[in-house]
């Protein structure tokens, strides 16, 4: 993949930056090169960086708006002089976090999402806000054990977004945290929607639930929450639709006419 992202003005030097792979995981790595062409004046360069970038949520009392938020960078160049026309070419790693949000399932593109890799030449006097080169990042297996049995209980796939806040009684520690929603199949009478949220680290992933409940004739809707606990090295050998279906139904109960 590649892209020119930035002209800088005076001396017109850019970036172009080359992904060995634009496909990862959670716990994963980017990997590539970034090609540095000098312009038509001696420039000085205070450090090279790529960062992973989403578009997240946030809400502020009455108001909603989105922001971009880069959530990951490394610095993968440091100070230096480059020279007119000079060509310099810089390999680089990005770790990419435990908690970075899923944008791709099994070839389905999840629709909502907004992530990407960004490169930032710093300059003197500015830094160039480059451009963002999108990256797919998908499933780890402990998440989609999940996602898969979701599907075979009949829950279709809405939208999925990233939400600025903090998930209680996880481990999470980005300042976001992305949501899956689903539709509730008709064999779950009690429900009208489902949202799913994975908080990944090393060893396995807490899975959130939020379940939008339907009221009856005089009750209000209402929605319950309910959290598990998958880790990575037992997530294959476990039956999560039987123990989703579980969940679930008990959550959505039958609808009572009062």
């Amino acid at each position: 993949m590649r892209r020119i992202l930035a002209s800088l003005g005076l001396g017109n030097a850019s970036v172009e930056t080359v992904l060995r792979e634009a496909n990862t995981v959670p716990g994963g790595a980017l990997c590539g090169e970034v090609f540095v062409n000098g312009g038509s004046v001696d420039q000085r360069i205070e450090q090279l960086t790529v960062g992973l970038q989403a578009r997240v949520g946030v809400e502020r009392g009455d108001t909603e708006y989105n922001q971009t938020l880069e959530f990951t960078r490394a610095r993968v160049g440091g100070e230096l002089h480059l020279q007119a026309e000079a060509q310099l070419r810089v390999p680089f790693e990005l770790p990419v976090p435990w908690e970075a949000p899923i944008t791709s399932h099994r070839g389905q593109y999840l629709r909502g999402m907004h992530v990407g890799l960004n490169t930032q030449l710093h300059v003197a006097g500015g830094v160039d806000p480059g451009d963002l080169d999108p990256v797919a990042i998908h499933p780890l297996e402990t998440q989609a054990v999940i996602l898969d049995a979701l599907e075979r209980l009949g829950f279709a796939f809405s939208k999925a977004d990233c939400e600025r806040g903090r998930v209680r009684a996880t481990r999470q520690q980005l300042p976001f945290y992305q949501e899956i929603e689903y539709r509730a199949p008709g064999h779950y009478p009690g429900l009208n929607e489902l949202e799913l949220t994975f908080v990944a680290d090393q060893q396995g992933c807490d899975v959130v639930l939020e379940m939008d409940k339907k009221g009856g004739l005089l009750t209000e809707g209402r929605d319950t929450f309910q959290r598990l606990r998958v880790d990575h090295a037992t997530a294959a050998g476990e039956d999560w639709a039987a123990r989703l279906h579980e969940y679930l139904h008990a959550a959505a109960g039958q609808r009572r006419w009062l």
